[in-house]
């Protein structure tokens, strides 16, 4: 099992939304790693994101930026 890779926190999306990192946690058939986390804004709904996808970065517009970005300690 690989280590943690991010903690969690409150990140922000390369978009502008904010989403709360509860945990990592595991596929129940692949055991690939997953990022659960909490949208808030809306009806704050939970999410699952694998660790990879989460943690990549993403072009827009020519400029290389993380996809999640963290911005500080849970409330």
């Amino acid at each position: 099992m690989a280590e943690k890779t991010i903690k969690p926190g409150l990140y922000q999306h390369y978009k502008g939304n904010q989403y709360e990192v509860i945990d990592i946690v595991h596929h129940s058939e692949t055991e690939e790693e997953m990022v659960l986390y909490r949208a808030l804004y809306g009806e704050r709904g939970l999410w699952v994101r694998p660790l990879k996808m989460f943690t990549e970065s993403v072009n827009i517009d020519g400029l290389c930026m993380p996809r999640f970005e963290f911005v500080g300690e849970s409330i």
